[in-house]
């Protein structure tokens, strides 16, 4: 895990500056992608994952070197011919993993945070899940260890293969000619996070396009049907923690409530969205019937609340990016803790954009606790010997978290209450 977190510390700037120019050139070219809350609610969801992933927090039905030590039928070396047969097994094992995502109830919980978002751009690609807590991938990855495929390999292009994927997440590149026929392209992938009839689970392929071709899920972006982004059950919230765990908790109550056994045990593997008769009609959701005309999520947001959660945002990138820096340092028990400030920090100011009234009380409790252990144990993880007057600044931090959580709560949030309702 102490590599993932290095590969990180360089692969995440690079993600920042591709952000940084689509924001930029989105706003020369007057066409916008980007909305402030939507952008920091996705980049929050991808620091959950990048923490929970990076400490391997997930139960791991089999790992590779397992199936590699019992399936191998030969030994071979990590030739450039090795790398190549590995990347196309790789990204054959995406495309049904991908696909199951889409098919399954219980699957499709762990996706679904991926495409949440209303909006399609590079933040979006961030939306990863902290709620896949039972690692299965490995499964689709046995015809790598029956040739025999080193560990090494599969451990060098699975994180490249995953970040090769952030690109394609945007809506200012078109067609791109004969690349359309090899390569996913932006194109092809808004296909797959539009909620149109003529698009919906279609182009389910992560490099190669050949796939869906090759197994009838492809569908070409077309002029008169233009992508509408998001979920057929909106998420209604900025909070990418709970937007984790909104599909599962709805599987275990229609489980719970429904009376026929047989439908208690096979929802959980039914198609995406299926119910049970008797739950779907006494307990009915609202589904987007119109995709063209839907109500989007938004909050009464001023521009000192968004300037906020952007600075919450960037605050806790940065406090994650020194957590990778001085991983080993740490010890596996502080990045535990560590980690626990950074969940509950996304959590607290995610709830405080979405305007709840119980915002508050984390956002006093955690500014309490991470002054009280500032004061207890006199340094922020070794923060000080990196960075001069760091208590000073790190508990100037939960002082504003203490101070913005009391007045975006009680002060400035009734204040545009007001003005609203005038």
């Amino acid at each position: 895990m102490e590599t993932y977190a290095t590969a990180l510390l360089y692969a995440i700037p690079f993600f920042v500056i591709l952000l940084t120019i689509e924001i930029t050139y989105g706003y020369f070219v007057k066409k916008q992608m980007h909305k402030v809350m939507d952008t920091v609610s996705s980049i929050s969801s991808g620091l959950t994952n990048i923490i929970k992933d990076t400490l391997g927090l997930a139960v791991i039905v089999v790992s590779y070197p397992f199936l590699l030590e019992h399936l191998a039928i030969t030994e071979i070396k990590a030739t450039w011919l090795v790398w190549t047969i590995a990347f196309v097994v790789l990204d054959f094992a995406g495309y049904w993993n991908h696909r199951l995502s889409h098919k399954i109830n219980i699957f499709w919980n762990q996706h679904v945070i991926h495409h949440s978002s209303e909006e399609f751009n590079l933040a979006c690609a961030l939306r990863q899940p902290i709620s896949n807590l039972v690692g299965y991938f490995s499964l689709f990855l046995i015809p790598a260890a029956v040739l025999g495929v080193p560990q090494m390999v599969i451990a060098i292009l699975a994180p490249i293969h995953l970040f090769a994927q952030f690109w394609y997440h945007t809506r200012h590149i078109g067609k791109m000619g004969w690349l359309e026929y090899v390569l996913v392209t932006p194109s092809q992938h808004r296909v797959h996070h539009a909620i149109n009839p003529e698009y919906i689970d279609k182009n389910l392929g992560q490099i190669l396009c050949v796939w869906d071709r090759m197994f009838g899920t492809f569908q070409e972006e077309m002029d008169e049907v233009p992508p509408q982004f998001g979920v057929l059950k909106p998420a209604g919230t900025w909070n990418p923690i709970i937007i984790n765990f909104q599909h599962l908790w709805r599987i275990l109550q229609d489980a719970w409530r429904t009376k026929s056994l047989r439908d208690k045990l096979r929802i959980w593997f039914m198609p995406t969205g299926w119910r049970p008769n008797d739950v779907k009609e006494k307990y009915p959701i609202a589904v987007i019937g119109d995709v063209y005309n839907f109500k989007r999520y938004a909050t009464n947001a001023t521009n000192w609340l968004k300037l906020y959660a952007i600075f919450q945002m960037l605050t806790s990138l940065g406090l994650m990016m020194f957590m990778f820096y001085n991983y080993t340092e740490i010890g596996f028990e502080g990045l535990l803790i560590f980690s626990a400030f950074i969940f509950i920090g996304i959590y607290g100011y995610t709830t405080l954009m979405d305007r709840k009234k119980y915002a508050v009380g984390i956002e006093v409790v955690r500014g309490v606790a991470g002054i009280l252990w500032l004061v207890y144990f006199g340094d922020w993880f070794g923060l000080n010997a990196y960075l001069p007057m760091a208590n000073i600044w790190i508990g100037g931090y939960f002082l504003i978290t203490i101070f913005a959580g009391i007045y975006f709560s009680y002060f400035e949030n009734k204040e545009t209450q007001l003005g609203m309702a005038a």
